[in-house]
């Protein structure tokens, strides 16, 4: 699994012909957009889920890395930014 940190409107590609493009977000919210083409088939894992069960148990789980919690959270700034 890759774990990337991009910018407003850095975009990903897949293969040749499938790109991701960041478009930002809020809170845990994110906006993407999706330029594959016709035949390539795009499904939300929630409706995915909900058509099939035993996919949502038994599927794969993503979980967040307990290894350095403090690793990905912006530092304050301001006179108080040594104490992090």
């Amino acid at each position: 699994m890759l774990r990337l940190s991009m910018s407003t409107e850095e975009y990903l590609m897949i293969g040749d012909n499938i790109k991701l493009v960041f478009l930002g977000g809020t809170g845990n919210h994110l906006r993407i957009m999706v330029d594959a083409p016709r035949d390539v088939d795009i499904v939300r894992s929630s409706v995915l889920e909900k058509s099939n069960p035993e996919l949502k148990k038994n599927g794969p789980k993503y979980y967040a890395h307990e290894e350095n919690p403090g690793m990905y959270v912006p530092k304050k700034k301001g006179k108080n930014s040594s104490n992090l």
